[in-house]
């Protein structure tokens, strides 16, 4: 056999290059806990001259990843018995506020705060903005997801600090506004739901893996592992129910989920558009659970300023994500990149980016389906930051994909997760570094702050028009 060839390595250190030969690289490459193969794990690519660019793992240029798998050959029907799409140019149309389904008749007006920090939901009744109630649920609540037929109200417990152990769904009964019983669970960081009603989708983000559940008693159907997709979190679907697009946190970019064929089709790494992404102050680091062993990424804050940032190249960390009304693109917030990406999914490319506020990072749909809002969570910082950031609201206008409007938060706050009222009136975010609740008038954007317990995350406000739900904390459709 050949020797294998000596290659240089050109480091992002301007004039310095390194004699390596590929094989020390692939050794070297089989021990590190990195996402991909030996040289991604060593963030290196092979140049058209010959030498390997490399890029620190941490603050270096991030490497393109391979092109995304090819489309699948062949027509792909919708999914056999989803409902059918009443209005092609606005998937929206049916959770208008004359739309309420039969299947929520008796449901309380209340809006289910999950409390990660406390192990417990929070109720508030929408028209005093007081806490009517507030229960135990399972360790480290994350989002409170309703149910594909309206009935159920689901509290996702991954138990954040042993997320091998311990995770739980807890059922919330929408007509008396009370949990039932904890039904065990592997790591549910949060929960969708098949099109067609089929299955529950229990994001287990530990293992990289989608499980697919009966939506009634979340006995195992089948699973879809995506073991490129660190930090899987986020999720929707297609106009035609036919696939889904996931967010990977932790790799910087968005995993296509084929539904039919049951399997992941391709992966798309999202770059901001001048290459210049903002790092946080502080360091990111990436170390291994001594619970579980899996790789978890570390916050170190240094200070409260933790959006003046400098200039890196730094992989982003996409979060939410939502199809438009005609179903042609994605939008996927990125807390990093202090924006939203615009994808088309059924060629996985990236094609547009629109800048928001620091730390982009949940969705909202208007009842009229004309326009996005996007939470800036006015800080970079994970899993925990600072209180009283630049926390804001940016309302993007569907057709333009321009910003017609931002709402910053008095005194700062922490926009997480939310949804809307179900007449479209008020506007609904978590404040997940402040513990509180944000409620914004969708007419002035004029904000009140409810008090609630530690680390707010994905609330639901509840009933909302629709015929069915998609999951996370109120896709309807």
């Amino acid at each position: 056999m050949a020797p294998m060839p000596s290659l240089k390595m050109r480091w992002p250190v301007p004039g310095i290059v390194l004699p390596v030969t590929l094989a020390a690289i692939l050794q070297v490459g089989q021990a590190l806990p990195y996402p991909s193969s030996a040289l991604a794990a060593l963030g290196v690519i092979c140049t058209s001259e010959g030498t390997i660019e490399g890029a620190e793992f941490a603050f270096g240029a991030a490497s393109p990843d391979p092109a995304p798998a090819p489309p699948i050959e062949g027509p792909v029907a919708p999914l056999a018995g989803m409902p059918p799409v009443i209005n092609s140019t606005n998937l929206y149309s049916e959770t208008t506020p004359s739309h309420l389904s039969p299947a929520t008749v008796g449901a309380l007006e209340r809006v289910y705060v999950p409390e990660h920090g406390g192990n417990a939901v929070s109720v508030i009744d929408p028209k005093t903005l007081k806490v009517v109630d507030h229960f135990r649920v399972g360790l480290s609540p994350q989002h409170i997801v309703p149910s594909w037929d309206l009935k159920t109200l689901w509290a996702t417990n991954n138990n954040d600090f042993h997320r091998r152990g311990g995770g739980s769904l807890t059922p919330i009964d929408p007509i008396t506004g009370k949990p039932g019983s904890n039904v065990p669970v592997d790591d549910p960081y949060n929960m969708y739901f098949m099109p067609d009603g089929s299955a529950a989708i229990v994001v287990n983000e530990a293992n990289r893996r989608l499980e697919f559940r009966d939506p009634h008693n979340l006995k195992m159907l089948y699973s879809i592992d995506t073991p490129e997709c660190y930090g899987i979190n986020h999720a929707d679907f297609s106009i035609d129910g036919t696939f889904a697009l996931f967010s990977c946190e932790f790799r910087g970019g968005v995993e296509k989920i084929d539904l039919v064929n049951r399997k992941a089709v391709g992966f798309l790494r999202l770059i901001k558009p001048d290459k210049s992404m903002t790092l946080p102050t502080g360091d990111f680091q990436v170390r291994r659970s001594a619970e579980s062993g899996r790789r978890r990424w570390w916050h170190k804050r240094r200070s409260n300023e933790d959006v003046a940032a400098r200039p890196s190249t730094f992989r982003g960390m996409p979060q939410d994500i939502r199809i438009s009304p005609d179903g042609k693109v994605f939008y996927v917030a990125d807390m990093l990149a202090d924006g939203v990406f615009v994808v088309d999914a059924y060629a996985m490319q990236q094609i547009g980016f629109i800048p928001t506020g620091p730390g982009a990072h949940g969705f909202c749909v208007s009842r009229d389906g004309t326009r996005l809002y996007v939470s800036n969570r006015g800080s970079h910082a994970m899993p925990t930051g600072t209180p009283h950031g630049p926390g804001s609201v940016s309302v993007i206008d569907f057709s333009t994909k321009q910003v017609m409007a931002t709402w910053p938060i008095p005194g700062g706050g922490s926009p997480d997760m939310g949804g809307v009222s179900g007449d479209g009136a008020q506007l609904w975010f978590s404040g997940r570094f402040d513990d509180e609740v944000y409620v914004f008038d969708t007419g002035t954007g004029s904000v009140t702050k409810i008090k609630v317990g530690s680390e707010p995350h994905g609330l639901t406000v509840w009933p909302q028009p629709g015929r069915y739900s998609l999951g996370h904390t109120g896709i309807l459709r």
